[in-house]
């Protein structure tokens, strides 16, 4: 009982009692106060999937796919239960037989904003229209919509057709037109003519110094803050250590006292040295990263399989094929003013 009690005086005071959630790291303070704080690269990909979710164009289970993808390991059940965790938003939620349960204000950082946290809860607990079956379609017939039929030049739509063992997908013409052609086919020519575009010499100098400004200013400084951040923590668990020792020494400590400081000290300080190798490798890895050259950035479109269907739309939209050879598999891409400018075919690429 001793114990609830001091649990529920914790959270009064704003207090993360608990192991932290997934995105937080458990820490000890120098005065002894048990504290939580943000573990990157968790807690950037956590606000990543909430800020998905708020689009609502994407089911719980393809958010924690994609986050999965992206590195943050859990089970589907704990990710359903992540996303309605309101410690996110710097609330903790307490239990009351005469008030029920009422949320107060923590003292931690809060990794999303209270709007952000309430607009997904609104969006997850509301019946989705968009079914599954409807978002398979959608990622199927990307170029519905933007393909043309050579005889009657009416919009091409797209469907299944049950073959003797197995159902094929088509594009084909309305009515009476007979026109149809295999889907996997114009989709995989499409791709192929993607992948022939590079970004233009001019443009590539810029891409590769937005995306070095990008990296320093969000995840590389974010590794930053929490490297120097653990290096204080570990410098004040080396001076209470210190100090200890000198107390020690002129008979003002304790033995006993002094045996059991040093050794939550020593855990405290293998903790935090955990902590900041993780973060040296990581930022090992950002700079590897940003030294492999222009390479890397050349085939900006080649990861267009990989992504999900509503950047493949958006992404048609910027660049619709415009005359098809539905015989060949023959496609030329429709490049607007600006885009023109900054790619170009790989063979003009130089």
């Amino acid at each position: 009982m001793e114990k609830i009690n001091g649990i529920r005086r914790a959270k009064q005071m704003g207090r993360y009692p608990s192991k932290a959630p997934l995105g937080f790291i458990n820490l000890t303070t120098v005065d002894g106060k048990k504290i939580v704080a943000l573990k990157q690269p968790e807690a950037g990909i956590i606000r990543w999937a909430f800020l998905q979710l708020a689009k609502n164009i994407h089911t719980i289970e393809a958010v924690r796919k994609m986050a999965d993808s992206k590195g943050l390991k859990c089970s589907r059940s704990y990710f359903f239960r992540l996303i309605r965790n309101p410690a996110y938003c710097g609330l903790i939620p307490i239990k009351s037989e005469s008030e029920g349960q009422y949320m107060v204000k923590g003292i931690h950082e809060l990794l999303i904003s209270e709007t952000l946290f309430y607009e997904v809860q609104h969006i997850i607990n509301t019946k989705r229209k968009v079914t599954a079956k409807t978002d398979g379609l959608k990622a199927t017939f990307f170029l519905r919509g933007f393909l043309v039929c050579p005889l009657c030049d009416r919009k091409l739509s797209g469907s299944f057709s049950r073959g003797s063992t197995k159902r094929n997908p088509y594009y084909h013409c309305q009515g009476k037109c007979k026109t149809r052609v295999n889907v996997l086919f114009l989709n995989d020519c499409y791709q192929r003519k993607l992948q022939q575009l590079a970004l233009s010499n001019g443009a590539m100098d810029l891409f590769k110094c937005i995306l070095e400004d990008w990296n320093t200013g969000t995840q590389k400084v974010a590794y930053i803050q929490n490297r120097n951040m653990v290096m204080r923590k570990l410098i004040e668990q080396e001076s209470i250590l210190s100090q200890a020792r000198k107390l020690f020494v002129t008979d003002i400590l304790k033995s006993d006292d002094y045996s059991e400081l040093k050794k939550e000290c020593l855990v405290n300080s293998q903790c935090l040295k955990r902590e900041l190798n993780h973060i040296d490798l990581k930022l090992k890895a950002i700079d590897k990263q940003s030294q492999l050259g222009g390479r890397s950035f050349v085939n900006i479109l080649q990861g267009f399989s990989s992504l999900d269907t509503a950047d493949r739309k958006h992404l048609v939209n910027l660049i619709p094929p415009l005359r098809v050879d539905f015989q060949t598999g023959d496609i030329s891409l429709g490049l607007n003013s600006g885009l023109s400018k900054i790619l170009s075919t790989k063979r003009q690429a130089k």
